[in-house]
Formats: structure tokens, C-alpha cells, sequence
């Protein structure tokens, strides 16, 4: 209902929800035949999903019910219900709370469906402004993580949060701690890839939610020294997000690339410096994605943007194609998203320096097109692998099967692809002077 008052057009991969006063286990009973695929991973808050037989497209249907956290577990108790009214009354926000009879038809004028607006929700949907069908402090102590919600709403659909919103929000900031880093995490996610999630990210910082979960990010709210000026950390910072590209993983190191700064932060006679505020924020940034259970895998890709984002920098001081190559080989399959989020890092209002700094990224990016066009960056490595190695030099496993790699890594960055001939060589004199 919301969506399609929004005039948000759904894909061909849609799914409709519905809600009912039958229990799950009547509505499994009643779709199972209907659908070709069910799944019941939410079976225990009321919910059974499908993909339709005819239509195609897929369904969720949950029971009437309400949820509340009990005492200082992280799960949500549920308890069905028997009423509509009830039920959209529970829900976050009047614009969820909105409702077609797809069952009941009105006698009187046929093929009318009934809609149901107990909250307003119409009228808030057309003012583009976030109220809450209940008390805003009942329904997050029913489930804390609706305080995330709201900044993901508002950053979504371009609204306008209702004061009272904000105001539960601040005094409940600490409920979010009932939640567990999964929930918070994944809602999290789904407000960076909305279109302007700096309007999400503003409200969890000013409402203290962020310092709950993510202390960093309020931090980046550094002291404006009145002799030493320099830009506030935190609005570059949601400019920079802003600006990237909807992908996961940039967007997050968007997010988290300067956090190294307050670490960081000195005041010298040339003004305000951060030096290895980039190292330093790698760790913080790898520190606080495993602490909100984030997957190895996209911890490692976001902390190793935030390390990386400022290495482009020294290129204007005059790049070789050794240094080129080591660019690519340490963004390795990050390349694209580093290269992006440096142009996005600058967000100084000075045009001059702007385009200085445009035109620079792009002489790189041409230079490591036309090194790849020579040869294959895409494999970086020595010309002979550890077990070659050993084989050649009649050596075991050891350190000095590390440094021979090392000896020929760096003559691939410097000269380029060698032959395995042309490699073994070398290798057979370097081991030689060794000796």
C-alpha cells in the first residue's frame, strides 16, 4: 500500500504481504497447495512466505499478533491477535499501518475493495512526514530496533520525522542495547543503500543512538579549534556517502574511512593533522564491523578501502609504473571501489582544487588501462610459485622461500610479466650472492 501510494514501482520480483486472523499453522495448510516454494523461517512471528503457482510472484502472510521485549532478552516475545485495528496499531509507522480488504468486497458497490486508514497513514503518506500509529516510547520499547527504522524510512522516502519521534528516540537511545548486532547491523545496511542516508545517519547520531552501538561515529564531531580551522569530520563524512555509489561495501567504508581522525587528531604550527589516521581507522573500523557481527569477508574488503583511501594522494608527486602496479596489486578485486571512493573523498567547495583532483584520478585510471593492455594485471604475482621455488633452489619450506617470492614480486612491479626461463635465472643468482 505504501509503495504504490508513493507511486514506487515495484520489479518483476515483487512480493506482496498480507495479514490474517488464521495461525500460522492454518496458513501453511491453506498455501502449501497454492505455491511452488514456502518457507517458514518466520513461522515463529507469525509468518509463512510462498511464490504463487499462477501469479508468480511471492507472498508472505502473517498472523494478527503484537511483540514486545521481555526483561533483557534480544528476541522479541509474540502473542496473536484476533483484530485488524490492533494490528496496525502495533505497527512502526502510520504508513505501514495502511490496509486492503482483498477478500471482502463492499455489497453495495460491487467490485470495491474496503481500505483501512485507522492512523492517519493516507494523509502522512501525502505530507511525506513519519509519525507512529501508537506512542512513538510504546512502540519502541516493543522492539527497540524501530528507532533504526525511522532513520532508514526517512532517508528512504524523503521525510520529514515527526518530533515526537525524535524525542522517544533520545530518551530511549539506550533500549537499543536489548537488540542484537545482527538486526542492528543488517538495518544499518539497508539504510546506507537507501538514495540519501545521511538524513538516517544524522538522526542516530543526534538522538545518541549511534553511541550505543557505533561510539565512533559520533566522535567524528571534532572540537572546531578557533586558530587551527578545519572542516567538521562528520558532515564530510555524510557528504562522502552520499556521494558514492548504492554498493554495500563502499558505502561502508564511506562511512568508516575517517573515524581514524579524532584517534589521531593533532594541532601543529602548519594547522590541524591526522597522520596515519587511515591505518589507524583500519583497526578501528575492523574492530567495530566484528563487534557488530559483520561476515569475515566484508569486514576484510571495508577495512582495506579505509587503509587504502588515501594512497592516491602521493600521486601527485609523480607516479612510476612499479608504483601503478602496486596500486592495482593492493586494491587487488577492490580496485573499482577504491578508485571510486577517492573521487568521492573530495568534497572541498574550492573548483579548482576539485578538478585538480579529478583530472589526476583520471591520468591514473588511464595509465593502469594502458598497462593492462601490455600485460595481465589481474595477475600480479611472482613468475614462479613457492613450490617451483623449492624445487629450483633443492630448499624446503622456510623463510627463505618467503623472501625468494618477495625477490620476484618486486622485479614483476618493476619490469612487468618476465618468462619462467628469465625468472629462474634470476633467482639462481639472487639465491648464488645469497649464499
Amino acid at each position: 500500500m505504501r509503495d504504490a501510494l508513493l507511486g514506487i514501482e515495484r520489479g518483476d520480483d515483487f512480493e506482496i504481504d498480507y495479514t490474517t486472523n488464521a495461525r500460522p499453522d492454518d496458513i501453511f495448510r491453506i498455501m502449501r497447495p497454492l505455491c511452488t516454494a514456502l518457507w517458514e523461517q518466520g513461522r515463529a512471528f507469525g509468518t509463512i512466505g510462498g511464490t504463487l503457482r499462477e501469479r508468480g510472484f511471492k507472498a508472505e502472510i502473517t498472523t494478527f499478533r503484537s511483540e514486545a521485549y521481555v526483561d533483557h532478552s534480544r528476541k522479541p516475545s509474540v502473542e496473536w491477535g484476533d483484530s485488524l485495528e490492533v494490528d496496525l496499531g502495533r505497527r512502526d509507522f502510520t504508513m505501514n499501518a495502511l490496509a486492503l480488504d482483498v477478500v471482502a468486497l463492499d455489497a453495495e458497490t460491487p467490485g470495491v475493495q474496503t481500505f483501512f486508514d485507522f492512523y492517519n497513514g493516507f494523509n502522512d503518506v501525502h505530507e511525506r512526514v513519519l509519525r507512529t500509529p501508537a506512542e512513538p516510547e510504546t512502540l519502541f520499547r516493543d522492539d527497540p530496533l524501530r528507532m533504526l527504522r525511522a532513520a532508514r524510512f526517512a532517508a528512504r522516502f524523503d521525510l520529514r520525522i515527526d518530533p515526537s519521534i525524535e524525542v522517544a528516540a533520545t530518551a530511549m537511545a539506550d533500549q537499543i542495547t536489548k537488540v542484537s548486532p545482527e538486526r542492528i547491523h543488517s538495518e544499518l545496511d539497508l539504510l546506507l543503500m537507501t538514495s540519501r542516508p545521511s538524513v538516517g545517519l544524522d538522526f542516530i547520531v543526534r538522538t545518541g543512538l549511534a553511541e550505543r552501538f557505533f561510539p565512533e561515529l559520533p566522535k567524528l564531531q571534532l572540537e572546531q579549534d578557533p586558530i587551527h580551522r578545519h572542516k567538521d569530520v562528520l558532515r564530510h563524512t555524510w557528504a562522502v556517502v552520499d556521494k558514492t555509489s548504492p554498493d554495500l561495501v563502499l558505502r561502508l567504508a564511506a562511512l568508516f574511512h575517517d573515524i581514524g581522525k579524532p584517534t589521531t587528531r593533532a594541532i601543529t604550527d602548519e594547522g590541524v593533522t591526522f597522520r596515519f589516521h587511515e591505518v589507524v581507522g583500519a583497526k578501528m573500523t575492523r574492530r567495530r564491523m566484528v563487534a557488530l557481527k559483520y561476515a569475515q569477508g566484508i569486514t576484510d574488503d571495508v577495512s582495506m578501502l579505509v587503509e587504502l583511501h588515501l594512497r592516491f594522494h602521493t600521486y601527485k608527486m609523480g607516479w612510476s609504473d612499479k608504483a601503478v602496479r602496486r596500486y592495482v596489486r593492493d586494491a587487488g578485486h577492490l580496485l573499482t571501489e577504491l578508485n571510486e571512493l577517492t573521487r568521492c573523498d573530495c568534497t572541498t567547495r574550492n573548483a579548482r582544487k576539485a578538478a585538480v583532483l579529478s583530472q589526476r584520478m583520471d591520468e591514473l585510471e588511464i595509465r593502469i588501462e594502458e598497462l593492462r593492455a601490455q600485460e595481465d594485471l589481474s595477475r600480479l604475482r611472482p613468475a614462479l610459485d613457492g613450490v617451483a621455488i623449492m624445487e629450483l633452489l633443492g630448499i624446503a619450506p622456510s623463510r627463505a622461500v618467503g623472501e625468494a617470492l618477495d625477490f620476484l614480486m618486486e622485479i614483476r612491479l618493476d619490469e612487468g610479466e618476465i618468462s619462467v626461463d628469465e625468472a629462474s635465472h634470476r633467482l639462481r643468482e639472487w639465491w648464488a650472492e645469497r649464499a
